[in-house]
């Protein structure tokens, strides 16, 4: 399934629908195939999916330390390197601070 968030503000912001369904969580709303950020609900979101973006930059900056640089490891079988949230979230993260500052709504499944 893809998801297709939008915003008369934006461009549209596609993701996997796995992708999708945890980014809806992170922005406090209930996994659905339509659904709606309204303006004021905006800040509220942007707020969790800062925090959510925040913790992930944190977990990595733990375990970029805890591998010794040392030491190579040779990357595995054909493993693709792993997205990470922050990098998952920030366009739809653009796309809430520029729905803000223009007034406009962020929806998808419409």
């Amino acid at each position: 399934m893809i998801v297709t968030f939008k915003s008369q503000a934006t461009a549209d912001v596609i993701y996997f629908g796995d992708v999708a369904r945890r980014l809806m969580e992170l922005i406090g709303k209930e996994p659905a195939e339509q659904g709606i950020v309204t303006v004021e609900q905006l800040p509220e979101a942007i707020a969790r999916l800062k925090a959510a973006i925040a913790a992930d930059r944190q977990a990595h900056r733990q375990l970029v330390q805890a591998i010794d640089p040392g030491i190579e490891t040779p990357p595995e079988g054909g493993a693709r390197p792993r997205v990470s949230l922050t990098q998952r979230a920030l366009p739809l993260l653009a796309m809430l601070e520029e729905s803000l500052a223009a007034g406009k709504p962020v929806v998808w499944g419409v």
